[in-house]
């Protein structure tokens, strides 16, 4: 078993509340003294009651998924001596109503490229194969619920 722990800090700071006109600002901390400044999404809950320049439940979770996807990649590209020079995804998630009619992701689309340098690359057939492998050892794949898609280039 693996225990992750993150505290999640809101305050009223003096707003109403019970006229909903309250800010969804918020901060995310982490062991390690990371901060996050987040808020909810401001395509569900307008500024300024949303902090646009935050990071939302919704874009988190999307960014959770790629990253899980790319450190397995870099790993078991590295156990197959493959030298990863660099790799991004714009990744991105589909949010509608799903069959019970509640909005949920209902797709997360991951759109890795990687650069390789050294003596060898993996070819087409091999490269797919890191991602699939690495989607398989996701454990934020593994968790999800909606589909997640490679769509590796």
């Amino acid at each position: 078993m693996h225990r992750y722990d993150a505290r999640i800090s809101w305050r009223r700071n003096g707003a109403k509340f019970s006229d909903n006109r309250y800010s969804r600002g918020h901060e995310w901390s982490f062991d390690g003294g990371v901060r996050v400044p987040a808020s909810s999404s401001p395509s569900i809950v307008p500024a300024p009651y949303s902090v646009v320049e935050a990071v939302d439940p919704e874009e988190a979770l999307v960014a959770t998924a790629s990253s899980c996807h790319m450190l397995w990649f870099l790993s078991l590209a590295a156990k197959r001596g493959f030298v990863v020079e660099s790799y991004v995804d714009d990744a991105f998630g589909v949010m509608e109503k799903n069959s019970a009619g509640r909005l949920a992701f209902t797709r997360i689309t991951l759109r890795p490229q990687a650069e390789f340098s050294g003596q060898r690359s993996p070819n087409v057939a091999e490269l797919d194969a890191l991602h699939h492998e690495a989607h398989d050892e996701c454990f934020i794949a593994n968790s999800l619920k909606c589909e997640v898609v490679v769509e590796a280039g």
